[in-house]
């Protein structure tokens, strides 16, 4: 694949004590206005996350139109599973101008630095508001998924919920520092609200230098083959980078990360890290919306397909 980079987008200005650092994870929807919704969190002055939306052109991505205020829900209560950040990972048109939003609940521990937990909430007025569907996970801890549960992507096929998603229950030391080890999984739902104890493998590590997957991204073209970008977390440079993979049914996955042709810059705001890929066809031009450096320090960016 061959893209060509368009630059950083949008990063939090004079939005409000809520969101003045980090736009992170990039989620784009095709919005009913006609623009392109990117669902994207930002974080405060402590590095708490909570999820706003930039609309931009989708004839020129990197041109703002709209902005959320405020933002679209709140962090939980003390104690609960997103008491430190609540962070999008996926949005759902289910019709009728009703959106689910997939997010990750950031909960800081005692004995292990964090658990992430997967949360959902609701909007009925075309993704402008969203109310927390429970204070609880949807995707809560279980046996062999004892620490993350996160990083989901969903799609709505056939009246079929498949959600891609992040698991795990180990952590590993590189460079002297506690790191989350996890892999992905699959798993499905009838109703998008009610989901099972543990996914299925979907794909594992297997390279010595990776110790985990960053949210999933599923597309599937007109010939029916599914297409995977993700993020890897690698041990040699402390940072992510992005893969690419193909599969038949969308659940066994041919690696082929070199294909992609979605690196750092030197220099740049993605020189040390990129990662959070996710694309959209619009108007027969598909874009790529990810983040650099720090996990978005500077803002979320575009790239655009120049050849397949």
């Amino acid at each position: 694949m061959n893209w060509r980079k368009l630059g950083l987008v949008y990063a939090p200005t004079n939005l409000g004590n809520w969101a003045v650092q980090t736009a992170t994870l990039p989620t784009p929807i095709r919005h009913s206005s006609g623009a392109i919704r990117v669902f994207v969190s930002f974080c405060d002055a402590q590095g708490v996350g909570r999820p706003g939306y930039v609309d931009v052109d989708p004839h020129e991505p990197t041109r703002v139109l709209k902005v959320s205020r405020e933002p679209l829900i709140d962090i939980g209560a003390p104690g609960t599973f997103d008491d430190n950040g609540a962070v999008v990972c996926s949005v759902v048109d289910v019709g009728e101008g009703t959106y689910y939003m997939y997010y990750v609940g950031f909960e800081q521990c005692l004995k292990v630095r964090y658990r992430l937990f997967t949360g959902l909430a609701i909007s009925t007025d075309g993704g402008d508001t969203f109310i927390k569907y429970k204070t609880t996970p949807i995707l809560d801890r279980s046996p062999r998924e004892l620490y993350f549960r996160c990083g989901p992507y969903v799609r709505l096929d056939e009246g079929t919920f498949r959600m891609w998603y992040i698991a795990g229950s180990e952590w590993t030391l590189v460079d002297g520092k506690d790191v989350p080890v996890y892999t992905l999984k699959y798993i499905e739902s009838k109703d998008g609200l009610n989901w099972g104890d543990e996914g299925v493998s979907s794909m594992d590590i297997s390279n010595p230098d990776e110790h985990g997957f960053g949210r999933p991204w599923v597309m599937r073209r007109a010939d029916g083959l599914h297409e995977l970008f993700y993020s890897i977390r690698r041990r040699s440079v402390g940072a992510y980078r992005l893969g690419y993979a193909q599969s038949s049914d969308g659940l066994n996955w041919k690696r082929n990360d070199a294909l992609l042709g979605l690196d750092v810059t030197p220099g740049s705001f993605d020189s040390d890290a990129i990662e959070y890929s996710a694309v959209i066809e619009v108007d027969g031009r598909t874009y790529c919306f990810y983040n650099g450096n720090a996990f978005g320090r500077d803002g979320f960016a575009v790239a655009e397909l120049v050849h397949q």
